[in-house]
């Protein structure tokens, strides 16, 4: 069985570009198959080797996502590339261990407000589900990754408590999630509440990586993945352009900007192996194929700092 380190190090920062999945959930416009394919390639040539390209829904009800299994091709045909997909559903993880995709995604609510307004299901079912995505992964060398949304707070709910989320984090584990992650949903968090959460995240995850998924609803974007680093955190999700937000979640807004996450990592030392430069022809693309849909970002706006050299290894 695939470990989860082995894709995700512990001794380095791993970016996710999440924009294929989460970016594209809310759009009016999306890509075409070709321009999401060129968008992969043009992201790998820049270094990008996490790509989080779509979800097994119904097309009908999510067309811009009827292609993720040829998406998931593209990203196997890339040496050292890896792809991740998320699945809703007991269907959605039969279809998901068909194809070619490295890494399940699940997700479990921190409340259950959100989790039937997400999934139609109970957060003891979601965590059902995460058992036996675990089970009928495991036994084709892929892993699972479990998000728990609303992690710092529900827009439907309101206040959650952190104790409920690790509670829950022990119990993802424990039905056989390889890592499992944090998200700040509706952008609710601080950077004392991430930099709290992280730390004791990862007392209960021991050895095994974690993921913290930022959104930048409230502006606290970058500067929560900066307390999340300061935690120890090594895995972050980002979109190209700032694109995203959940359909479920009143008032969800866009993920951190992934370009603005890459150089938030080099100017502290944290090689990512990305050229953030290379990235604004993904940005072209995306502008091309959507363009009604803002994108957002201070590097694409201001550019790299003059005379700044960082060596992408």
């Amino acid at each position: 069985m695939t470990d989860a380190r082995t894709i995700y190090p512990t001794d380095r920062v791993s970016l996710r570009e999440v924009g294929l999945r989460d970016g594209l959930q809310l759009v009016k416009h999306f890509p075409s198959t070709e321009a999401k394919a060129a968008w992969i390639d043009e992201e790998y040539c820049a270094g990008v080797r996490h790509f989080e390209v779509g979800s097994f829904l119904p097309a009908a009800r999510m067309p811009q996502f009827a292609d993720v299994r040829e998406l998931i091709d593209c990203v196997a045909a890339l040496d050292g590339a890896t792809s991740a997909a998320l699945t809703m559903n007991e269907r959605g993880v039969e279809d998901a261990i068909a194809t070619d995709v490295d890494e399940l995604v699940c997700v479990v609510s921190a409340t259950e407000e959100h989790s039937r307004a997400n999934m139609n299901r109970s957060r003891e079912s979601a965590v059902d589900l995460v058992r036996l995505a675990a089970g009928r992964a495991h036994a084709e060398n892929k892993i699972v990754n479990v998000g728990i949304s609303m992690a710092f707070g529900c827009s439907i709910a309101g206040e959650v408590e952190p104790d409920e989320v690790l509670r829950l984090v022990e119990q993802c584990l424990e039905a056989g999630a390889d890592l499992v992650g944090v998200a700040d949903t509706v952008g609710f968090a601080g950077p004392l509440q991430v930099e709290r959460m992280c730390r004791a995240v990862a007392r209960v995850c021991g050895d095994r990586p974690y993921i913290v998924h930022l959104h930048d609803t409230r502006g606290m974007g970058i500067a929560n993945a900066s307390a999340a680093l300061d935690a120890g955190a090594r895995i972050l999700d980002g979109s190209l352009g700032g694109l995203g937000g959940c359909p479920f979640a009143p008032g969800a807004t866009g993920n951190v900007v992934f370009e603005d996450l890459v150089f938030l990592c080099e100017t502290r030392g944290l090689a990512t192996g990305i050229d953030i430069g290379a990235l604004s022809r993904v940005r072209a693309i995306a502008e091309a194929e959507m363009p009604g849909e803002p994108l957002h970002g201070h590097l694409a706006r201001a550019g790299v700092p003059p005379g700044v050299r960082w060596q992408f290894t």
